[in-house]
């Protein structure tokens, strides 16, 4: 079996240091769903002192690098090409890109690898979300998905780094 691991260290240059001793939420996990609404994979998110840990795996996709990105809305309709998920967590006009020196917003997030055998997984870590509390908390009030596109992020053309289609989703949920 093929397998590859991205590891991302620090996205990002701003601490999230205030109030996090009082949040409750410490993880988060999304059941990752195809366009047929069927599940190929599963996304946690644990909150440290200054940010989250982000883990990534899915079955069953097109091998090669497929962008990810977290998206602002807690909705994933099939149907829809998963659309009602709406824009990145933080969306900043002409910023999009890990690269980007106007970037990044703080829903972006590298790659995900997916091997000749259709199994992906990453991991990253960033500073410019939390679970609970601040402008781009992840459990908010209308919540927050996980993305998976049809081709790989350049990490800096606007407004997805040319990432294509939206081809899965997972719904964040507390626990």
């Amino acid at each position: 079996m093929f397998r590859i691991a991205a590891l991302t260290v620090a996205m990002g240059f701003a601490s999230v240091t205030s109030g996090q001793a009082g949040h409750h939420a410490k993880s988060a996990s999304a059941e990752i769903i195809n366009a047929q609404g069927a599940v190929i994979g599963e996304a946690t998110v644990k909150q440290g002192p200054n940010g989250v840990l982000l883990h990534v795996r899915v079955t069953d996709l097109p091998p090669g690098k497929h962008g990810l990105h977290l998206h602002s809305h807690g909705v994933c309709e099939p149907g829809e090409g998963f659309k009602t998920a709406k824009g990145h967590v933080g969306k900043v006009e002409g910023a999009h890109g890990l690269m980007n020196p106007e970037g990044p917003e703080p829903g972006d997030i590298p790659n995900i690898y997916v091997g000749a055998d259709g199994i992906g997984e990453m991991e990253a870590f960033t500073t410019l979300v939390t679970l609970e509390g601040g402008d781009n908390a992840l459990l908010d009030a209308d919540g927050s998905t996980f993305i998976i596109h049809e081709k790989a992020d350049d990490h800096i053309s606007q407004p997805i780094g040319g990432a294509g289609g939206r081809i899965a989703c997972g719904i964040l949920k507390a626990g």
